[in-house]
């Protein structure tokens, strides 16, 4: 590889991830629960992918390499961890996701769901926040993910299904 393309692909990465660091860190925030988790999580993340700056192809949407790359990173920590004890969620009312500038009563609820969105298992939780929060496809959640687009679908049909319930709303057929 040419010295060059290597130099230009790292600060490829390097921008990318200056756009795209927040809804980063709230993806690492989603898979892990807990703050400070989340921030090891993205910190690793960033050096993993500038590590790996020339892997990265000009052309292909940034946000969908990093956030597999981050997948994949919380695998392995998560494979790490089964061998250790502890886990040591924090309650979601200690973490500040909400806009500030949002109304009481919207705020409020909007707390109720994140709340009750982070009480489902983890895969449940990463898909809903790329297909819901960040606006992936189908597609494009199972590419970041790993698995197939029928999992996806599954996993989100479960999750609106305890959150319907959670909330006492019927859901709807067809």
């Amino acid at each position: 590889m040419w010295p060059f393309r290597s130099a230009q692909s790292a600060e490829e990465v390097r921008s990318g991830i200056n756009l795209v660091y927040d809804r980063l860190w709230r993806y690492c925030l989603v898979l892990s629960g807990n703050r400070a988790n989340a921030d090891d999580l993205a910190q690793a993340a960033c050096l993993r992918a500038l590590e790996k700056s020339d892997k990265f192809e000009a052309g292909t949407q940034f946000d969908r390499w990093i956030f597999r790359l981050t997948q994949r990173l919380w695998i392995d920590e998560l494979r790490k961890k089964s061998v250790r004890e502890g886990g040591g969620l924090l309650p979601i009312e200690d973490v500040e996701l909400i806009d500030q500038g949002m109304n009481p009563e919207n705020a409020l609820m909007a707390n109720e769901v994140i709340a009750s969105v982070m009480q489902l298992p983890e895969a449940q939780r990463s898909t809903v926040l790329l297909v819901y929060v960040e606006g992936y496809s189908y597609r494009d959640a199972a590419m970041i993910l790993d698995i197939p687009v029928g999992t996806v679908m599954s996993r989100l049909s479960v999750a609106r299904s305890k959150l319907s319930n959670h909330f006492g709303v019927e859901e709807r057929v067809g």
